[in-house]
């Protein structure tokens, strides 16, 4: 019988130590998430220098209905909602880009010598190599035509390949970056893009975010400043003119325009259409908003297509550039619409491609 009755006092001890230990658990649990909950507030309400706090929100996400220019590959809209993260206010400079080299030594794709076997694996079987004097370090450089251009579809008509062209040596081989440093940084490719991330604990945008912050408080225009297109060369580092034979400099800029040369979008960042494209992390596919869409449910944080694809750059990894730059006109591409989107190889770089940076809470928190 004492036994009984000592069992079950010891039961009884136990399970009131139980208890209080899982009050004490949760307890402990309750006061971090309160200390993790204050951090996250001081970092927002003190964004680290040169960003600025995007607030999470819904939008619809691909060309709006009225835009009569957008391509199928931006349609159909979709709802996605977005955590709430910091973005840079300007593209990445000439001077950030070069603190990073400076403290880390880091050599560009563009300065890297070229690896055949690499660059073959990206084209048509067959495809003879070039010759050596041509297979060396360098960049794409745009060059204007003398004469109209009938077929707007053939790039190679305004691009070619400059040797010895890098971020160092952004219009030539001869040139520098002198008056330049406020400039976005260019011909960077997605591993340097991505590497500058690793250094300066950020990473790159998800296209999502990046439509999204673009896109600011204006929940249903073409442009982030509405649907006048009359106010583009106020707005917007583009091309105006005959492209690409002639460009009127209405602007006031021929190529790239340092940062913050044209008026904030609504959550205050600079750039979001024009000046350079910028790169995000999603891999570029064609089908991806038609796959969204036929799902029917709002999409949160996507991250983009499983995989790349492009019927017409089958051989080539892409990831999705956003924002359009100084070579787009209304004729052209007019990729300083929000929704606009396109593709370049990861491993290409050329002089009107650059990037800005995001941050979470999260990846801030030391």
């Amino acid at each position: 019988m004492k036994t009984n009755i000592y069992s079950a006092i010891i039961c009884l001890c136990f399970v009131a130590f139980l208890n209080c230990k899982e009050k004490n658990s949760s307890k402990t649990e309750i006061n971090n998430s309160k200390i993790q909950a204050s951090k996250i507030d001081s970092i927002i309400n003190k964004p680290p220098k040169g960003m600025i706090w995007i607030p999470a929100g819904s939008f619809l996400q691909g060309a709006v209905p009225h835009d009569e220019i957008a391509m199928m590959h931006e349609k159909p809209q979709h709802k996605v909602s977005i955590d709430g993260f910091f973005m840079d206010i300007t593209e990445v400079t000439n001077a950030q880009f070069s603190k990073f080299v400076d403290e880390t030594g880091y050599i560009t794709v563009a300065e890297r010598e070229i690896d055949w076997e690499e660059m073959k694996k990206q084209l048509p079987e067959g495809t003879p190599k070039p010759h050596d004097t041509i297979l060396q370090p360098g960049s794409l450089m745009f060059k204007k035509t003398k004469t109209s251009v009938p077929n707007l579809y053939d790039f190679s008509q305004w691009w070619r390949w400059a040797i010895g062209v890098n971020w160092k040596h952004p219009s030539g081989v001869n040139s520098s970056l002198e008056g330049k440093e406020n400039h976005p940084v260019t011909h960077i490719s997605f591993e340097d893009a991505q590497a500058y991330c690793k250094w300066a604990g950020r990473r790159l945008p998800t296209e999502a975010e990046w439509e999204y912050a673009a896109r600011g408080k204006k929940a249903n225009t073409t442009y982030f400043w509405g649907d006048d297109i009359s106010l583009l060369s106020k707005k917007a580092n583009s091309w105006e003119g005959e492209f690409p034979v002639f460009n009127t400099l209405e602007d006031g800029y021929e190529r790239s325009a340092p940062v913050k040369s044209y008026p904030a979008n609504s959550f205050g960042l600079y750039d979001m259409a024009g000046n350079v494209w910028e790169w995000t992390t999603d891999w570029y596919n064609v089908n991806y908003y038609q796959e969204l869409a036929s799902t029917n449910t709002p999409t949160i944080n996507p991250k983009g297509a499983n995989k790349a694809y492009n019927p017409s750059n089958p051989y080539v990894q892409e990831k999705v550039i956003k924002g359009g730059s100084f070579l787009c006109s209304y004729t052209y591409c007019a990729s300083y619409r929000i929704s606009s989107r396109m593709g370049s190889s990861t491993d290409s770089s050329s002089e009107h491609i650059g990037f800005r940076t995001v941050a979470t809470p999260d990846m801030l928190i030391k």
